[in-house]
């Protein structure tokens, strides 16, 4: 059961969420022409004065880019002045998730992206843990991700999450918490909405974006931040075999945050992750404002 926030922002003005609906014929509906977001806030811990956000100008940017591909103009800072008005409406007072989403909201039956009315919408939830922080168990995924060359995986298409969808319900029906998915080169890729990183012999090892990768927010804050600990990274191709051996492995993403991988299929990873615990509180701590080295990823809503 999730508690939506009361205010969403719907058709150009903020609305009861209960009064913000669709049509059953909504183009979007019917073909997957949509493009969603998502970012984190908190209530600052330190005042009740105001709310942070976790660099909304990267999301704000990325939906931005991601309406391009549905023939959309929809700049940056538009987005960013929405999201902040909903949130000094909403005056959140717990963790929380914003879902920000554009779309083909035109009634018909033609695909197209061409000719078409396009809409944005937001709506927000409260939102802690997304998967348990003391860690998950993940199998291999019998389903690939998608390719960049059938689908623009640079953005985050709503029609692209059914094999998210399938991945995760073929994950947790046989036992799992989460599912891990290979590319079609058969090379590791990401999680069903997460990116994933290795840790070997005190290297961190991540998929580039050459292997059909989301181009996670998260993600870049995780190698930002081992970077500034001094901790080597690598971005290359990774085998399913080196999962299966590796020292620590742990997803990333705006609702995972950092989790940590207890298990992969039946192999039992070690308990000791000391690298993915430095990096999720280091995390943590900038996400509540309490590293100055950060602050400029901290964005302060005064309500």
């Amino acid at each position: 059961m999730h508690n939506f926030l009361p205010i969403a922002y719907f058709q150009n003005q903020f609305v009861s969420f209960e009064s913000a609906n669709i049509s059953i014929a909504t183009h979007a509906l019917h073909y997957g022409t949509g493009a969603f977001g998502g970012l984190r806030g908190i209530p600052d811990p330190e005042t009740d004065q105001q709310i942070l956000l976790f660099r909304l100008d990267r999301h704000c940017q990325r939906l931005s880019s991601s309406a391009k591909f549905l023939n959309y103009n929809l700049p940056a800072d538009k987005i960013e002045q929405i999201i902040i008005e909903f949130v000094q409406k909403n005056q959140p007072q717990t963790s929380f998730y914003i879902r920000p989403f554009v779309y083909t909201s035109d009634l018909g039956i033609a695909p197209r992206l061409h000719n078409i009315q396009k809409d944005f919408f937001v709506y927000g939830l409260e939102l802690g843990d997304y998967l348990s922080p003391d860690g998950i168990n993940c199998r291999i995924s019998s389903w690939h991700r998608q390719e960049d060359r059938s689908l623009p995986l640079r953005g985050k298409i709503s029609g692209a999450y059914i094999t998210s969808s399938l991945a995760k319900t073929e994950a947790v029906e046989s036992g799992f918490d989460e599912a891990i998915l290979l590319n079609s080169q058969g090379k590791v890729c990401e999680a069903s909405g997460m990116n994933i990183f290795v840790v070997r012999n005190g290297q961190l090892i991540t998929p580039g974006f050459d292997q059909d990768i989301l181009e996670g927010i998260t993600r870049d804050s995780v190698l930002t931040i081992a970077k500034d600990l001094g901790i080597e990274i690598i971005e290359r191709p990774v085998d399913k075999t080196e999962l299966l051996i590796a020292d620590e492995v742990f997803l990333s993403g705006t609702a995972a945050k950092i989790t940590p991988v207890k298990r992969i299929e039946n192999y039992h990873l070690p308990e000791q992750k000391p690298i993915t615990e430095k990096l999720r509180e280091k995390l943590t701590a900038i996400t509540e404002n309490r590293d100055s080295n950060y602050q400029h990823w901290v964005y302060k809503v005064k309500i």
